[in-house]
């Protein structure tokens, strides 16, 4: 298996976007089997009351079967970032993570646990995306032939607990799409990445937005692929592109025996007197 973290400047013009997301599939030319990871808000980058007219109902409408029919074509496992899914009852919608089997199934469907509420030194100052987005309330991963394949999104990176929980589950790698701003990621993106890949002994895949958007947004770029020691094993620095690199289980399994941190990992709460 060979992973694939596509690097997109997404806009306001969906039908753009999935062309842009199209040709960099086939750019990245997987083979059967391979895992493709398209990044955070891969179909749109718009002002945070766009999403609500793009979002669709789980499972069904045109990006889902977009994004199906694009597994299908290439028989891959692919992962489409973060996509804006309906939740009955609500002006607001999920974030979602969307998986899909090389047959076209979606086999997962994880909705952002953190939502993105800060204020930062950047030209938009503020971001609150729990004005038009509703927080998830599950941990998902997925299986991917023979391998366990942990979902998470942007924002989420900060909280190790979820990788923690995530490698509990079994997951030999994470996928982390995202639109980490220029101003954060500058500071914290390769640093965040390679301590969740350490701490937990698996690979980080990460897919980021790379570029200058409407509104003048700009996202960090810097898409990667992190194996279990920490190291960067391939990046697409700025602008449209693809990271690719191998998979190699038997690294996990090499850095889990020489290194046993589950052995060690404290099992009881420590004494606070």
């Amino acid at each position: 298996m060979r992973l694939h973290a596509i690097q997109m400047v997404s806009t306001d013009d969906v039908a753009a976007n999935l062309a842009q997301a199209s040709a960099l599939v086939a750019e990245a030319a997987p083979q059967a089997g391979d895992l493709v990871l398209l990044p955070e808000n891969f179909a749109l980058m718009a002002k945070q009351s766009a999403y609500w007219q793009l979002a669709e109902t789980l499972g069904d409408g045109p990006v889902q079967d977009w994004l199906a029919a694009l597994a299908l074509q290439h028989g891959i496992y692919l992962v489409a970032g973060s996509f804006p899914i309906r939740c009955d009852g609500e002006q607001r919608c999920y974030t979602s993570c969307l998986a899909y089997s090389p047959s076209g199934e979606q086999l997962a469907h994880y909705h952002k646990l953190h939502l993105f509420d800060v204020d930062i030194a950047d030209n938009q100052r503020s971001y609150r995306e729990s004005d038009s987005f509703i927080p998830g309330e599950r941990i998902v991963s997925f299986q991917a032939g023979e391998h366990r394949v942990g979902l998470s999104i942007c924002f989420d990176l900060r909280f190790p607990r979820l990788y923690q929980l995530l490698a509990e589950q079994g997951c030999d790698m994470v996928v982390v799409p995202a639109a980490f701003t220029a101003h954060t990621g500058a500071a914290h993106w390769h640093s965040l990445l390679s301590a969740r890949a350490i701490e937990n002994q698996c690979y980080l895949l990460a897919a980021n937005q790379g570029g200058v958007h409407i509104g003048g947004r700009q996202t960090w770029g810097h898409s990667m692929i992190i194996d279990p020691w920490g190291r960067s094993l391939a990046i697409q620095e700025q602008g449209p592109g693809v990271a690719s690199s191998e998979f190699n289980p038997e690294l996990i399994t090499d850095v889990r025996q020489s290194m046993p941190l589950k052995q060690h990992a404290l099992l009881k709460p420590l004494r606070r007197d």
